[in-house]
């Protein structure tokens, strides 16, 4: 690897803390500085982190398009029925459930389209069939276990 000669100005603060690592790890400011602009550059150069929301535009379309069934659905069987008829699942994932097409591609989250997965147990009295969580730490407002 070639190698080119760069000059730069820093603070004194920031060149004497620069000195004092590379004593401490035995090697040169150079080294530390070189170390230091080459994680920069890793860290840069990774794709930026998704948030983990649904596109908005998505979200508000859905909810329109499913907001009868989510709200007069009165089991989770006749949710998934409802559901179901419009192309679309609701499913566990991680500790709540969310949106999903028929061929298992993640939409949204529950709670996003407006239903969390606490309100719709509590609502059916009963966890979701096959969650991996069921209804365990779920409790209503006084504390007291949504399901026993």
């Amino acid at each position: 690897m070639q190698t080119r000669d760069v000059t730069i100005r820093m603070p004194v603060e920031m060149a004497d803390a620069v000195r004092a690592l590379a004593s401490r790890h035995d090697v040169t400011p150079g080294q530390v500085v070189r170390h230091a602009v080459a994680e920069e550059l890793r860290r840069r150069a990774k794709p930026p982190k998704t948030p983990n929301r649904a596109d908005e535009a998505l979200v508000a379309s859905l909810q329109t398009l499913l907001a009868v069934d989510l709200a007069q659905a009165r089991s989770w069987e006749d949710l998934d029925r409802r559901l179901l008829t419009k192309g679309y699942r609701m499913m566990a994932s991680g500790g709540g459930c969310a949106l999903f097409t028929r061929d298992g591609r993640k939409l949204c989250k529950g709670s996003e389209l407006g239903f969390t997965y606490r309100q719709l147990v509590r609502r059916f009295g009963r966890a979701m069939p096959g969650h991996p969580h069921g209804a365990v730490g779920l409790t209503d407002a006084e504390g007291d276990p949504l399901i026993e």
